[in-house]
């Protein structure tokens, strides 16, 4: 299955779990409890509130080397945004991607999602934990601080 398949597909529509495809195109799905919710709207608030240009999108698919994975929350740039809006899933990874643990989530998995993003163009991958901590990281491993929004929150509280 590709990812425009996926779109297509009626029986696919509304259902309360996120959607992504593996490198072999079999779906994954991860169901979402309310707090892994509240932690993605306030990284969104947070990053709408220092970003001032380019958009602050959730639930954003991306083409990786492991197939289309959906990061939780992006920040794109004006430049990058103009290749990515008319795209069905994103040929480049926007330049922050943020993935939010859900019970359901190993560090393992996070850190294989790290990769792909990293490696399809992305200059920092955010990873929040159940807790609200936040670690950021660029291909050179992990940063104290966010090198594009340095004054974002490394604790997030809901």
């Amino acid at each position: 299955m590709n990812w425009q398949e996926v779109c297509e597909d009626p029986t696919l529509q509304d259902l309360p779990f996120k959607i992504e495809l593996n490198q072999w195109g079999k779906i994954e799905m991860s169901p979402a409890k309310n707090r892994h919710t509240f932690l993605q709207a306030k990284v969104i608030k947070y990053l709408l509130q220092l970003a001032k240009n380019g958009e602050v999108l959730p639930e954003c698919p991306i083409q990786t080397t492991d197939n289309v994975k959906v990061a939780d929350v992006v920040w794109v740039s004006d430049e990058r945004a103009k290749i990515l809006k008319n795209e069905s899933v994103s040929s480049i990874a926007p330049e922050i991607c943020v993935e939010i643990q859900s019970s359901g989530n190993t560090n393992q998995e996070m850190m294989f999602k790290k990769n792909l993003y990293l490696d399809a163009g992305a200059e920092e991958f955010w990873f929040c934990d159940e807790d609200g901590n936040m670690m950021i990281y660029d291909k050179q491993g992990l940063l104290k601080q966010s090198s594009l929004y340095p004054d974002f929150p490394l604790q997030i509280e809901i």
